[in-house]
């Protein structure tokens, strides 16, 4: 099984085309991982040996992990999902002609857990009262605040270079476009404008973060480390990733358009998309209405 893994990474490297270093790195861990434990309970077998009770004495490791609390149930299938992926990769690529045990092992997953949002009380009091920030790096201050009023994903802000934040635009806004690494989905890419505390985090640093370009997990890691230790979040519940739904939350609450909500996340339409959109500058005139 380690070896076939070795001939994954050749076999699907189309899946890291236009992938960024830190991308790959977070796309390649959780294969690495999942192979890890399956080696770690059933043992570094050959492929064709691989049988239907292996399979499910993996999947009664997690089912023990699962009632102890430990994870998920969409975290275990998220490594089924994975070994599942290195397995088939091979056995198809490699035309090996197999019959793999993978069927039938998923468990029923519960209803997915969404970050609650900051309030706009908390943020205004808070996040964003005098020094209540100056114990975290500069870089990780920065896209915190930036993303206060722009809603964009952590690895998004991170991303973000010199020629994708335009301040001397008529209306300064940042681009999410795919420089050096890929987008999320093809509703990604997009602008967003700059106001409030977001404007004035992105003065501080007109060439982007360098150093969270590569390491956007380790920017989430430190933030959240911070406002923990900082008595900074609302509820356990909450982490840097509410600031993106605090945002979204004050739009729906000033009855912005769902399109221009829709366009401002990089989230898809559930209809057919007619025109250009709003223009960059109505929209600005929107989100300074609910700027910090």
């Amino acid at each position: 099984l380690e070896k076939a893994l070795e001939l994954y990474w050749g076999l699907a490297r189309e899946k890291t085309f236009g992938k960024s270093e830190d991308q790959i790195r977070r796309w390649k861990n959780p294969r690495l991982k999942a192979v890890r434990t399956f080696v770690e309970i059933v043992g570094n077998k050959p492929v064709e040996a691989i049988t239907r009770d292996d399979m499910l004495d993996f999947r009664q490791h997690w089912l023990e992990r699962i009632e102890a609390g430990e994870v998920t149930p969409n975290s275990a299938n998220k490594d089924l999902i994975h070994l599942g992926d290195v397995l088939k990769t091979v056995n198809t690529m490699k035309r090996l002609g197999l019959a793999l045990p993978l069927g039938e092992l998923s468990f029923r997953e519960g209803e997915t857990r969404t970050r609650p949002p900051f309030s706009p009380e908390w943020i205004r009091s808070r996040l964003l009262a005098p020094g209540a920030l100056s114990g975290l790096n500069a870089e990780a201050r920065g896209l915190l605040l930036g993303m206060v009023n722009t809603g964009y994903r952590p690895s998004e802000g991170a991303g973000l270079t010199a020629k994708t934040i335009r301040l001397d635009a008529a209306v300064p806004h940042v681009a999410i476009e795919p420089e050096g690494r890929q987008l999320k989905s093809v509703y990604a890419k997009r602008v967003i404008p700059l106001t409030g505390v977001s404007l004035e985090a992105f003065r501080a640093f007109p060439d982007g973060f360098p150093r969270y370009r590569e390491s956007s997990a380790g920017l989430s890691a430190t933030v959240n480390k911070y406002l923990k230790a900082n008595g900074l979040l609302e509820t356990p519940q909450h982490s840097f990733y509410s600031l993106r739904h605090a945002f979204e939350d004050r739009m729906l609450a000033a009855g912005i358009d769902d399109r221009i909500r829709r366009d401002l996340f990089g989230h898809r339409l559930d209809r057919e998309r007619y025109g250009k959109g709003a223009s960059l500058d109505h929209v600005a005139r929107l989100v300074r209405e609910i700027a910090l």
